[in-house]
């Protein structure tokens, strides 16, 4: 449903990198460029990244908490400079909408494939907890042994923050028949994530939670649950209803966006932001640093800065010499 919009997208993109291409050699504004701080550590580091990788240019920096769907207004109205990190299977319908409207323009995409999913710590399977695992049907018969004193007797889902996705996931539980068996609860912040995972494993119980992949558990020993595959439309928010919504999530990309004026107020700074694309890897060490190491967000930040010239140094460089 959105291959006109793709399409519309990769044009913009293609105008905007024309245009700033020529119109390299003018001076980046003074003013801040302003970079988003969301609620999950990979996107807070690498707004720290992206930011030292500016202020390495010359550029003056401002970083702006927001809620993550109202970041892609906020872009568009020009409250924001950009976004970072756009994950498809949960984001790309408020990024196109902003796009669609208009102010809003793609900026490329990171050098990786992500997924968005329900899982479980390997351990999980180590102590049988729910044989059959990890085929969702497996669901049906152990949501005893992932109980809490918060889920009224049933199995606990632990979702992200409700602001990230809605209610996709209590709309899984019933299309799959599981709501009397299973049912969701939201964290409030994604280390409320991490926390359940070192908890579960104390008291002994099972834990089913949301994650992602790039990200630091992808090194840990963690598994996505094998849902009904994923379909245009199964989800509410996508025209689908109740009876269709027990479908798994898409793999998909990992964009950029910016406001339309970043590429004519501050030409070296947007052009080095877009070419810059991260891999998995980086994302991973990016979110390990936080949730493993446990630094700072912008001792992280620096860190990776100070530990990867290599891979950032090439698109800011470029841009240095441009006018050269």
């Amino acid at each position: 449903m959105f291959s006109i919009k793709k399409a519309t997208c990769a044009i913009v993109a293609g105008i905007i990198l024309a245009f700033s291409a020529g119109s390299i050699s003018a001076a980046d504004s003074s003013a801040p460029i302003k970079i988003p701080i969301k609620n999950w550590s990979s996107q807070i580091v690498m707004a720290h990244v992206i930011g030292g990788m500016f202020e390495s240019m010359g550029s003056n920096v401002e970083y702006v908490p927001i809620e993550n769907q109202a970041a892609f207004e906020a872009v568009r109205a020009g409250d924001l400079t950009l976004v970072h990190e756009v994950w498809q299977s949960t984001m790309q319908n408020a990024y196109y909408k902003a796009m669609e409207t208009g102010g809003l323009i793609d900026a490329g995409s990171h050098s990786l494939t992500t997924f968005e999913e329900m899982g479980f710590p390997n351990w999980v399977l180590d102590k049988g907890l729910c044989p059959g695992l990890p085929n969702w049907e497996a669901l049906k018969d152990c949501s005893a042994n992932f109980a809490t004193p918060d889920s009224g007797g049933k199995g606990r889902w632990l979702e992200g923050p409700q602001s990230w996705h809605g209610d996709v996931m209590p709309n899984r539980l019933t299309g799959l028949g599981l709501d009397d068996k299973w049912t969701v609860k939201f964290a409030g912040a994604a280390s409320a994530l991490w926390a359940e995972l070192d908890a579960a494993k104390k008291e002994g119980r099972g834990t089913i939670i949301f994650n992602w992949s790039p990200n630091f558990t992808d090194a840990t020993g963690f598994t996505f649950i094998q849902f009904p595959p994923y379909f245009d439309g199964c989800r509410m928010a996508d025209g689908g209803d109740l009876s269709s919504t027990g479908c798994g999530s898409p793999k998909g990309w990992l964009k950029k966006g910016a406001n339309y004026k970043f590429p004519k107020t501050h030409p070296k700074a947007y052009m080095a932001f877009s070419k810059l694309a991260f891999t998995a890897t980086h994302v991973g060490q990016m979110a390990a640093l936080v949730d493993m190491d446990k630094m700072t967000h912008e001792d992280a930040g620096a860190k990776w800065l100070a530990d990867n010239e290599k891979v950032w140094k090439p698109w800011t460089e470029s841009m240095l010499g441009a006018d050269n």
